[in-house]
This record gives C-alpha cells, sequence and structure tokens, in this order.
C-alpha cells in the first residue's frame, strides 16, 4: 500500500499495492468550536470521496434493513435497538475505523462520504488495507482486540422469557425439556430475582420466590444445564451497590429506565423513581460493580451473564445530560463507548477471580474492541413482524464487518403483543400468524453464533407451541436439533473467529466479492466458509400483517391486535427464491441436488425447511445426537464431503470451558479433498489436552451417496472416495 501526502493541500490519498487510487480525503478537515461541560474543544469533521458505485458496510447493528449504508446520514448513539461502531470498509478492501467516542454522524451523500463527531481534540481514524473483507476484519481485530473462545455450551440452544417468576419456574422449563428429549443446554434468568424495583439491580437473590438460589443452581447442574442471569449498568436507590457508590459521587443524575415518571405515594415498587447508572468509566467504579456480583450471584457458580441495558438507557434526554461529569471526562466525550467499559469490566474481573470457567456475556449494546471481551451482542428489544425479521439479517453481517463476529437477535422478536388475543394473555403462541414469523425467526437464529430464544407478552418455551406429531413443534423440533448437529463445524469455527480472526455470519461479499451480484444482499449468508444460509423471511402460509413499529427505540408499538382465524396447513410446499453465486458449484443441504451458481432457483419448503445450500469443496463435520452440547464424546463424527472443487477443514477441540487453550491445551486435526484424485486426507493430529480422544472413527460420506469408516488415532491417514 502507498500513502501520498500533498504538502500543500494537507490531503492524504491512499493507493493498493498494483497502484490503483483506494480513497482520498476530500476538502479540508473541519474544526468549529465547542464548548463540551466547560472545556474548550471541537466539533470535527472529515469527508473523503469514494466511488460512485462503491459499496460500504459495517457501522454496526442497524434497523434500516440495507446490507450497503451508502446514501444515508445516520446518527451514532447508542440505544436499545441500534449498536455503533464508527467503521466501515469498503468493497475495495479497504476500512475507516474514526477513532471517536462521541456522539457522531456518518453522513454519505452525491457530494461526499464523512464522519462527524460532537467532540474532539483532534481528527483521528486508521485507514487499513487488507485486499479483501476477511483482511480488513483481521486488521480491525488486529488494532481493537482479538475474540476469545467461549464455552461450547454457549453454542447450544438457551431459553428465555421475559421473565421466570419463581426458582421452580426456570428449574420446571429445564427439567420439561429433559422430558421432553429435546435439545438445551441454557436457561435464562430475567429480572426481579432480586424482588421489588426499589431494589433494582441488587446483585442479590431476595426476592423470596428465590429463597434458595445454590439449590437452583445445584438442580439446574444436575440436569447438565447451565444459567445465564440479567445484571443491568443501573441500581434501585434500596440496594448496597447504589449506596456505596452514590457515597462516592459514581452514580449519574440522568433518566433511565425503569421509571415511574411520577412521584407519587405509596411509590410503584415496579416502576421506581430514582434508579441511576454507574459510571462504568471509573476503575473503582468497576470493582464495586464486581464486588457485589461476585458476593452476590457468582459464587452460587453462576454459569453466565446477562448484561441489559449497556448503552444504557437515557430516557428524558436533555442536552445537558451530556454535560454529566465521568471518570473520563463529560459523558458526552465517551457516550458511545459506555458498553465496552462496562462490559470489559465484568470480563477482566471474572478471569482475575477463575481461569477455569470461561466468561460468557450477553449484552444489548456493543462498540469497537468489545469482541475482545466474549461478549454476544443481541439487537435489542425488536417486535415481532416479518419486516423487523427482515432488518436482523444485514444487521448481524455488517456488526460482523465492524469487526465483532458474536450477533444474536431475540428469537421470534421481544414485543409480540400484537398476536394475543387480549394485551397480556400469552396466547399468541397458539395463533399462526405468530407461529409461523416465530418459525422461521428460530431457523435464522439457527445459524447465527448464539441461539437463544426470548421475548415478552407471550411464553416462548417449544411446548408452548402444540406438541409432537404437530407441524409447529416438530419444525421448532428439528431446528434445534440441527443446531446440535453441526456444533463440531460451529465450534471448529469459533477457533477460526479467534485464531484466525474469522467470522461466523459472512455476508456473501466476503467470499463471493467479484459476483457484483452480491454486494448488497440483505437476505443470504454463509454461515462458517461452506454454509450459504437462504433464511424464509416472509410469510408463506398467514397473512403478513405490518405493524407500526418504530425500531430505531424498539418501543414503541401500535397496539393493535393481530387477531386471526386463519387454518393454515403448514405442511403444504411452497417456494422460496435463492440466489447462489457465481464461481463454484452448490449442492442443497437436504437433498444433494446440485445447483449452478451466479443464477437464481425456487426451493421448495415447507414450515420445518430453511434454505441451506454447501459450497463445492466443504467440508462439514456432523455430532453426534444429544440432549446437551457435552452429552456425548465425538468419538464417531459423521463427515460430510461436497465435492466438485478441492476443501479443506479444521476440525478444533480443547477442555471446552476453561483458559488452558491459552497454553496451548487444545488440538486441531486438519481434513483436505483433493478433487482430481477423489481422496480425503485426515492429516496428524497437532497438540494435546487433558482427556482428549486418542482413537476414534469418522464416518466419510459425500453428496453422491459414497460412505466409508476411517479409524484413526491421530497418524496421517486417507480414503478415496
Amino acid at each position: 500500500m502507498e500513502v501520498a501526502f500533498n504538502t500543500e493541500t494537507g490531503i492524504v490519498t491512499f493507493y493498493a499495492p498494483d497502484g490503483s487510487r483506494l480513497l482520498a480525503e476530500q476538502g479540508q478537515p473541519s474544526f468549529k468550536e465547542f464548548d463540551d461541560a466547560g472545556n474548550n474543544t471541537f466539533t470535527v469533521k472529515q469527508a473523503f470521496g469514494l466511488d460512485k458505485d462503491e459499496p460500504l458496510y459495517g457501522l454496526g447493528i442497524l434497523q434500516n434493513g440495507k446490507m450497503s449504508q451508502r446514501g444515508q446520514t445516520k446518527r451514532m448513539v447508542q440505544g436499545n435497538v441500534e449498536d455503533f461502531i464508527p467503521f466501515v470498509q469498503s468493497v475495495k478492501g479497504y476500512g475507516i475505523y474514526w477513532d471517536n467516542y462521541s456522539p457522531t454522524d456518518f453522513i454519505d451523500t452525491d457530494k461526499e462520504t464523512a464522519f462527524r463527531s460532537e467532540v474532539g481534540d483532534c481528527i483521528d481514524y486508521y485507514f487499513m488495507y487488507g485486499g479483501d473483507a476477511d483482511g480488513v476484519v483481521a486488521k480491525m481485530r488486529r488494532l481493537t482486540g482479538d475474540v476469545p473462545m467461549i464455552p461450547l455450551w454457549a453454542y447450544g440452544y438457551m431459553q428465555s422469557k421475559e421473565r421466570y417468576k419463581s426458582q421452580d419456574e426456570i428449574v420446571g422449563v429445564l427439567k420439561k425439556y429433559r422430558e421432553l428429549n429435546v435439545p438445551i443446554d441454557c436457561v435464562i434468568q430475567d429480572w426481579q430475582y432480586w424482588g421489588h424495583n426499589y431494589l433494582w439491580n441488587a446483585m442479590d437473590f431476595q426476592n423470596p420466590l428465590f429463597r434458595n438460589p445454590q439449590k437452583m443452581m445445584d438442580d439446574i447442574h444436575a440436569m447438565n444445564g447451565r444459567v445465564m442471569i440479567s445484571i443491568w449498568s443501573s441500581f434501585g436507590p434500596a440496594t448496597r451497590p447504589y449506596r456505596e457508590l452514590d457515597g462516592k459521587n459514581m452514580l449519574f443524575n440522568f433518566g433511565t429506565w425503569p421509571q415511574s415518571g411520577v412521584d407519587s405515594w405509596p411509590p410503584d415498587r415496579n416502576y421506581p423513581s430514582g434508579v441511576r447508572v454507574y459510571d462504568a468509566y471509573n476503575p473503582e467504579a468497576r470493582d464495586i460493580y464486581w464486588k457485589y456480583l461476585n458476593d452476590g450471584i457468582f459464587k452460587y457458580g453462576m454459569d453466565g451473564w446477562w448484561m441489559d441495558s449497556t448503552e444504557p438507557d437515557h430516557l428524558d434526554f436533555k442536552p445537558s445530560d451530556f454535560d454529566t461529569k465521568t471518570y473520563m471526562g463529560s459523558f458526552r466525550k465517551v457516550r458511545n463507548a459506555y458498553p465496552l467499559m462496562t462490559v470489559g469490566g465484568v470480563y477482566d474481573h471474572q478471569r482475575a477471580v477463575t481461569s477455569d470457567k470461561r466468561v460468557m456475556i450477553l449484552t444489548r449494546s456493543g462498540f469497537a474492541g468489545q469482541q475482545r471481551y466474549g461478549a454476544n451482542v443481541w439487537s435489542g428489544d425488536v417486535s415481532s413482524s416479518w419486516e423487523t425479521l427482515r432488518k436482523q439479517v444485514p444487521a448481524g453481517l455488517n456488526f460482523t464487518l465492524a469487526g465483532n463476529p458474536n450477533y444474536n437477535s431475540d428469537i421470534g422478536g421481544f414485543f409480540c403483543s400484537h398476536y394475543n388475543k387480549s394485551y397480556a394473555d400469552g396466547k399468541a403462541t397458539s395463533n399462526p400468524m405468530f407461529r409461523e414469523l416465530y418459525v422461521r425467526w428460530l431457523q435464522f437464529g439457527a445459524f447465527n453464533p448464539m441461539m437463544r430464544s426470548h421475548g415478552a407478552d407471550a411464553p416462548r418455551e417449544i411446548y408452548q407451541f402444540g406438541k409432537k406429531g404437530e407441524p409447529v413443534y416438530d419444525a421448532i423440533e428439528k431446528t434445534i436439533r440441527l443446531r446440535y448437529s453441526l456444533l463440531p463445524y460451529i465450534y471448529s469455527t469459533s477457533w477460526d473467529v479467534c485464531h484466525r480472526r474469522g467470522s461466523f455470519m459472512r455476508a456473501l461479499v466476503m467470499d463471493f466479492a467479484g459476483d457484483r451480484n452480491v454486494w448488497d444482499m440483505n437476505d443470504e449468508y454463509m454461515f462458517g466458509r461452506s454454509i450459504l444460509v437462504a433464511p424464509v423471511l416472509e410469510a408463506h402460509y398467514t397473512p403478513e400483517v405490518a405493524v407500526n413499529v418504530n425500531e430505531t427505540d424498539g418501543w414503541n408499538r401500535d397496539g393493535k391486535k393481530v387477531e386471526s382465524n386463519v387454518q393454515a396447513d403448514f405442511t403444504k410446499p411452497h417456494n422460496s427464491k435463492v440466489y447462489l453465486p457465481a464461481g463454484t458449484v452448490w449442492y442443497d443441504f437436504w437433498t444433494n441436488e446440485r445447483h449452478e451458481g451466479g443464477k437464481e432457483i425456487s426451493k421448495t419448503t415447507t414450515i420445518d425447511i430453511i434454505p441451506l445450500y454447501v459450497r463445492a469443496g466443504g467440508i462439514v463435520p456432523i455430532g453426534p445426537d444429544v440432549q446437551y452440547s457435552g452429552e456425548k464424546a465425538w468419538d464417531n463424527l459423521e463427515l460430510r464431503v461436497y465435492t466438485g472443487a478441492d476443501g479443506e477443514f479444521t476440525i478444533y477441540e480443547d477442555e471446552f470451558d476453561n483458559y488452558n487453550y491459552e497454553k496451548g491445551a487444545y488440538t486441531e486435526i486438519p481434513v483436505t479433498w483433493n478433487n482430481a484424485s477423489r481422496r480425503l486426507t485426515i492429516g496428524k493430529r497437532k497438540g494435546a489436552y487433558a482427556g482428549m480422544l486418542q482413537k476414534r472413527k469418522f464416518t466419510v460420506v459425500t453428496q453422491d451417496g459414497v460412505r466409508k469408516t476411517v479409524s484413526y488415532d491421530g497418524r496421517k491417514t486417507s480414503v478415496r472416495l
């Protein structure tokens, strides 16, 4: 790469190794004086000149349904359903990270592409050239941090709702799944286990319905389950953390959730006034936060943290709120970095306490660098609608292209009351309109890094949707089992993410940039490097009723009920259009039917089928039928080999839930396919860890029906197919 600096104008231009122009600054940088809470600083802006037809990707999780982010002006302030990273990358193989934490505008018009931030002492941006999208992501990770491994169980199915109201209820959910023989790894406890909300986020089980948290944890662990629990960035005035933080002037005074909205007597214990956000920028405040979390919850053996409202929630906004003093300056100056600081505090403290349990964090907001804490960011409290489901695909892909591979959404959407018969009766799960939406969302969720069902207004457990033998129930179970069968593929991909700076959800432009048809494709993607996912994003069996939802805040919905007497036949086949990128041959995952790339095809689906295609040369390890991720050893994996091109895959294994892999305690088994000789080679095992399989079998299967079993003891072996 070559960088040219014009000594007369100060303009910087970037050139590719072949001499072609990549990007140039456009005009002079802008500095406008700005009073930041009494400090003299500037509002800063830098414009760039791009090619007219050049797509840009990134910016974080956006609810605009767009793949390329050209042609818009976007105000970037962390919110409930949108999470911002001031980073874009181009199809030309370069990226720009705008290094500013204050409220920022991304501007793309016919005249310019620019970043403008409210507060800055200087203009500070990083230009990186990676050659392709993977290369740019790798550069961004090198700059802001690599992704650690999370536990294997975190790639299993997670069940949640708003909320389980007692320890008996949450234990009962896991017990019911075990009785039904439906795979599950984790149940998630939402708010109010602490009691009434003047005890908001007390980091303690003060609700009498959670009378014995140790027994709750032990009961769930005895069924080989895990628990994740909701914690917040704010505290109620009757809590010990509140009192200590308040005494040290480490609480903010702007409005946050929940709030009563009025001062009244007697107080409303569900929606109290006085809840305040803590100063996560302050290292001492982060120490205090962990002290109570460790003493009140982690000591029971808690497995994971659901860090809610890490934006944080900022209600009844006033411009003067940004003058709030933090440890690092005004809140305005560091506003967008809040999730990075609070999530990092929990990660760093748990790592300091133990290396035996990998940190597992689910959080509602994310910023540049947050991937180094292994936190999975979900897209917030989105509504249950087809339009919203469609938006989640490009939201996750652009988040990935901004450097963070760990994305998920509330399967089924968070707000679904409009599908109930009355506002809070929970009958949405019997409404065919919601059932169809839920199954299709679940299928999309099976091909996210985290598969997690959650929402308000109606329960989401599989048994709420009918019983075994009924189409909707069976479709849900089939999708969960599909996820578990792919765990060896997913876990090995997680090593590619960690060790080689790869990605789970791959926009098609990452692998097929030479096919201009995929540059702005927002409804398909690769999951790992072999499987193309084309989720069904339109209703086939029921009317698609538009719901008036403002997705930029996630809370507004029109309250209109979507009552339906539709008699849906979920067994009837329907057709979905799928585009298969050029440059390779594709095989239908379900039928093994062969298709040439570079064209649109029609895929026949019923409610239980999500269109999936594997590229020629793909090698996909399939795991055993299990009830939870660690139930059975991977001692006879099925290796599905899709012929037609050379291929390779690395099977990664370790102890699945500690940090010994950082010390070299893991194995890699390289698998290669030579298409010309039709020979599969399973290479020499690299590495070792305690308890690893010394001997195993692989059942090798091709899409054209060849099947052979190979014994493997760690030495190189091969088989001709």
